[in-house]
């Protein structure tokens, strides 16, 4: 058969992305984590149970920035990181170190003449009344009694010139990667939620030289029009992610192999703005984000139904914003939970985890040094050894509808756009239709047939003229809520006009995710409840969807809202990444956790009779399909937490 022009372009295309992404993958891609204290009697017990767990990424903790007396001199702990790494490279392991990123601790202070307060009042951060950011065993479980913690201003530049020395020091040792924790501004301790810190006189200062504003008079806190404030939250926003930069470059420079690593706990939502560590930003100058990531309960045995679809949004989003960069979640499975094993909470949070595509991290509690169950880490992280190149291959959707993830519109109006795009995405999720995340740097780079805009109230001159770009060549537009009323900088500004767009003026994502809250958890409680809501608003917008654009999915899935389906294809397979959120969801309180005859479909054109199945925890299988005229079906009896599907291509 003759290929037609479009389709050797197409193609092309899918060759050279798959072979781009597959070049940036490394060994952070590949890791099953787990935690360590580091001392020089612990070396051996570290390396032996990693062997034993399967662990494939070796989480390390002296931390030598983060504790005023190693802060001033490090040989030792330097020393001990020399030696694990050493170790851990004897066995093809890789290992990365612990260290804070603006906070540092002085143990026993009370009883020290010399403290990082003590010695450096001026280094500290400030809340707008010049209260430092200084704190005891009362505001942290990790600040032992007697201890001091401050959180220091990134613009301190002895302190900087000092810590950027101990990371050049540290990447010197031959360590594989260096994991920076919680690079914020203090916003996040109890009392200063509402600070909008830092007020440091550095930090004043350094505002004051790039915008002619005293942040301390001139700016309004928490005043979203006013000019003045927005300067403020891009200023904090572009601080810390300069500071990572900058950690990466003297990385770098010492270790180019040395990965750097960056936990940060905000997820999608407003809080981004509020710490000020905006993990979009900081996926384009680290390697790899390590995500201390929750939506509802903190831990997976408690986490309701609606929680779960969101938190594994936020996954996938991280992982649109990685753009072939790791995603490691630093999520927590269970603690004290008297009705969840937790083996059982420990297995549902990997599963929404892996079939995700972002990588695993066992903790016991919210303690990184242990697991809750040995036993079940060892068989999980043995499985996802044995598949890894299945599940942290890059992931090319097949002919996706793309969502737009407009960053600036989530820093503006946080709460508007992540109702509005997380209900889109839910959507589309419920209705079994492939998808993808798209944003601002991926427009020009994945050219969408099919893109939705939610609620995307601000766009930059560059996102304007990408979306012109798009609407010249064909791209088909929905456009929901409030559409480019304002740039950047949330100054007004005229909107534009896409021909032939669809335009949905009511923003059905947001009324999709006001449905979820009322009626998602009652429906997976008692699946009598009434969910009338949620079907009309989505019955409504997928008609308006296909309608406007006559899209026609490759795969037609047949099941049940609680099947969450992503898709992936390569040279060989199509692959179905399914995830059972009935199967994963601990507090539901359904006793029926398996989804029953699952049915798929496709044209032989697609792909071919040859079809597998890997269950979660399970080996390989092969399915048995039907051929009826050019269509091709099979049966998937029952998923219990989640499966992938493997068709091979025709």
């Amino acid at each position: 058969m003759r290929l037609r022009k479009t389709n050797i372009i197409t193609l092309i295309l899918f060759i050279c992305v798959t072979i781009n992404l597959s070049a940036q993958q490394n060994w952070a891609h590949k890791v099953r984590i787990a935690g360590n204290p580091l001392s020089n009697d612990e070396i051996g017990s570290i390396i032996n149970k990693a062997k034993e767990s399967f662990v494939f990424g070796i989480e390390v903790d002296n931390d030598i920035t983060g504790r005023y007396e190693s802060f001033l001199n490090p040989t030792e702990k330097l020393e001990t990181i020399r030696r694990v790494t050493e170790e851990a490279h004897k066995i093809n392991n890789k290992t990365f170190v612990y260290i804070a990123g603006l906070e540092c601790i002085t143990s026993n202070a009370d009883s020290k003449k010399n403290t990082f307060i003590k010695d450096h009042p001026d280094w500290v951060q400030r809340d707008i009344n010049g209260r430092p950011a200084i704190f005891g065993s009362k505001d942290a479980f990790w600040i032992s009694e007697g201890d001091e913690d401050v959180w220091i201003s990134p613009y301190a530049l002895e302190w900087r010139k000092l810590f950027m020395q101990r990371v050049r020091e540290i990447a010197a040792t031959g360590i594989d990667g260096i994991y920076v924790d919680i690079p914020y501004w203090m916003t996040h301790f109890e009392g200063w939620e509402n600070t909008w810190a830092s007020f440091d006189d550095y930090t004043v200062a350094e505002f004051k030289k790039q915008t002619g504003l005293d942040a301390k008079s001139e700016i309004e806190l928490g005043n979203y029009k006013d000019a003045g404030f927005i300067k403020w939250i891009n200023f904090r926003m572009q601080t810390l992610t300069d500071f990572m930069d900058e950690i990466n470059k003297n990385i770098k420079e010492i270790n180019p192999d040395c990965k750097t690593i960056a936990e940060i706990y905000p997820g999608i939502s407003e809080e981004v703005v509020r710490v000020g560590a905006d993990v979009y930003k900081m996926y384009d100058v680290v390697d790899v984000i390590a995500h201390e990531y929750s939506e509802g309960e903190y831990y997976a045995s408690d986490r309701a139904a609606y929680d779960w679809y969101n938190y594994i949004i936020g996954m996938q989003t991280f992982r649109a914003f990685a753009e072939g960069k790791a995603s490691w979640m630093l999520s927590y499975s269970w603690l004290d939970n008297k009705n969840v094993t937790p083996s059982d909470a420990m297995k549902s949070l990997f599963a929404s985890q892996i079939f995700s595509g972002t990588n695993m991290w066992d903790v016991e509690g919210y303690v990184m040094s242990s697991t809750n169950d040995m036993k079940i880490r060892s068989e999980v992280y043995k499985w996802v050894s044995e598949n890894e190149d299945i599940f942290y291959a890059p992931r090319i959707p097949l002919e996706p509808i793309s969502v737009y993830f407009s960053d600036v519109t989530r820093n503006y109006f946080s709460e508007e756009f992540v109702n509005s795009f997380r209900g889109i995405v839910s959507m589309l999720m419920h209705s079994h239709l492939p998808y993808q995340i798209v944003t601002s740097r991926t427009i020009d780079k994945l050219p969408p047939k099919i893109l939705i805009l939610p609620d995307v109230k601000c766009l930059s001159n560059a996102e304007i003229n990408s979306i012109r770009t798009l609407n010249e060549n064909g791209t088909n537009f929905i456009i929901s809520g409030e559409f480019a009323a304002y740039n950047e900088n949330r100054e007004d500004q005229n909107s534009i006009t896409l021909n032939d767009s669809k335009i949905l003026k009511d923003c059905p994502g947001k009324s999709y995710t006001e449905n979820m809250k009322v009626e998602l958890n009652n429906y997976f409680n008692s699946q009598n409840a009434n969910t009338s809501k949620m079907l009309e608003t989505r019955n409504l917008f997928i008609s308006d969807l296909l309608d406007k654009t006559s899209y026609v999915p490759k795969i037609k899935i047949d099941a049940p809202i609680e099947l969450i389906t992503t898709t992936s294809v390569d040279e060989n397979y199509i692959y179905l990444f399914l995830t059972n959120i009935k199967g994963i969801c601990e507090a539901c309180e359904s006793n029926v956790k398996t989804l029953k005859d699952i049915k798929i479909s496709y044209s032989n054109s697609v792909g071919s009779q040859e079809v597998f199945a890997i269950p979660f925890l399970g080996d390989k299988e092969k399915i048995k399909t039907k051929k009826l005229g050019s269509e091709i079906n099979f049966i998937i009896p029952e998923v219990e937490r989640g499966m992938v599907i493997l068709i091979k291509r025709s």
